[in-house]
């Protein structure tokens, strides 16, 4: 009864439309009414106390150095680099979007900036080079979801928080699955391309090359920069968070000087409102996270999921199913404060590896953001592109269905993310 109680005025005030902020609160209310422990002290010192935490002051500075990356010139020298190494190549476009957004996710974090910043440069290069605009814009939509699972990421800052898991370890386990998907989203688009009629450009010379290697080395070293500082304690997560910020401010304004100074109100600003959005949202959830807790909720899940406790690939699949399901009708971040704490104690119980788990988890949320009907970033791409959800939908389906490939093999071969991740930490 009581999970009846919090599932049902959570989707039920979802149902009418209420924000998510709002739903989870009302939501808590409504567990505490049920518990008859109200007490609005209660929820205004878990509002304080979800905010209040160091790991997630990384969130504003990835919003940030996000911004500062797309006005600031980085992304367009990232795009210009892969467009000299591989766009020669028969559907090369779309080799050189794949390839920016595993590097562009090594900035932002965010699957929304990135797929912002890929839609405004690639799609219109893509259609004029002959390709399909639809499935120009899919792929796009697709490539930016590795932009949380490649670090530094957003979405393994606020499950470290949660869940209690070294952030540290989860972006390096992250690493690796996240290249791996976008070898298989090149996989998909090498199948797809075939069917269209495509002249690629002329192979661009070593000079050329060269040029685009000089002009783009500033922002190609910030990834290498952040994963190195990572692997050897040189900072922490969120310390890397102020580094990417700082560094990309720099770039943009002293180096590229594509940034004015009469510029950086207005990127401040728009950085400070998606972080206000994020925060209050993860303030909100951790009211429901406290009273999921009180009330043994997941104690509850633990025994409806109790046949499968002794097959750890059976109970993770079950788990991901879930996920996806939910994934369809939530967008990411609440979905990670939601059921962070809920599934936590259930994988802890099974003896599964908290930071295997979290990559895995993740990985589903971000393939989450391209399934409808919510899709947070196919509504960015659509926006952005001018094509209708409905052609975007249907173009994006084969290359989401290689992601959910890569997601199942990742589970049934765990070594699959914690090999790499052993060598890494």
């Amino acid at each position: 009864m009581t999970i009846l109680v919090f599932a049902g005025s959570l989707l039920g005030t979802m149902a009418i439309g209420m924000p998510i902020a709002f739903a989870l609160l009302l939501a808590g209310v409504a567990l505490m009414h049920y518990l008859d422990i109200f007490d609005p002290q209660i929820i205004a010192q878990n509002i304080i106390n979800g905010a209040d935490s160091f790991p997630l002051m990384a969130v504003p500075f990835f919003m940030l150095a996000g911004e500062l990356m797309n006005t600031g010139g980085l992304s367009k020298r990232i795009v210009n680099v892969a467009l000299t190494i591989v766009g020669h190549v028969k559907g090369g476009l779309g080799y050189v979007a794949i390839l920016a957004a595993c590097v562009i996710s090594a900035l932002s974090g965010s699957a929304v900036a990135d797929a912002a910043a890929l839609s405004a440069l690639l799609v219109p290069m893509m259609v004029r080079a002959g390709h399909d605009k639809p499935r120009a814009a899919g792929l796009i939509a697709a490539s930016s979801v590795i932009g949380p699972i490649i670090p530094p990421s957003i979405g393994f800052v606020i499950f470290g928080v949660i869940g209690g898991v070294s952030i540290t370890k989860l972006f390096l386990a992250g690493l690796v699955p996240g290249l791996i998907i976008g070898l298989a989203l090149a996989l998909a688009w090498w199948w797809e391309v075939k069917k269209e009629n495509i002249v690629p450009p002329p192979r661009q010379s070593g000079r050329a090359i060269l040029r685009a290697l000089i002009d783009g080395v500033w922002a190609l070293m910030l990834p290498v920069i952040i994963i190195v500082g990572l692997k050897f304690g040189v900072f922490t997560p969120t310390e890397s968070a102020v580094v990417a910020a700082v560094y990309s401010l720099f770039v943009a304004t002293c180096v590229y000087r594509e940034l004015k100074v009469s510029e950086l109100f207005d990127v401040f600003l728009a950085a400070g409102k998606t972080t206000a959005i994020v925060m209050f949202l993860v303030a909100a959830a951790l009211v429901s996270s406290w009273l999921i807790t009180v009330s043994d909720i997941a104690q509850d899940l633990v025994t409806l999921l109790q046949p499968l406790m002794d097959n750890q690939t059976l109970l993770l699949l079950a788990i991901m199913g879930i996920v996806i399901l939910v994934g369809t009708a939530m967008d990411m971040t609440p979905t990670i404060l939601v059921l962070t704490p809920i599934l936590m104690p259930i994988v802890k119980a099974a003896g599964i590896d908290p930071v295997y788990f979290g990559v895995l988890f993740i990985v589903n949320n971000s393939i989450g953001l391209i399934t409808p009907p919510v899709g947070t970033v196919l509504n960015v791409v659509s926006g952005v592109t001018k094509v209708s959800m409905e052609d975007l939908m249907k173009a994006v389906v084969p290359f989401m269905l290689v992601q959910f490939v890569v997601l199942l093999l990742m589970v049934l071969f765990p070594g699959i993310v914690m090999w790499p991740a052993s060598l890494l930490y």
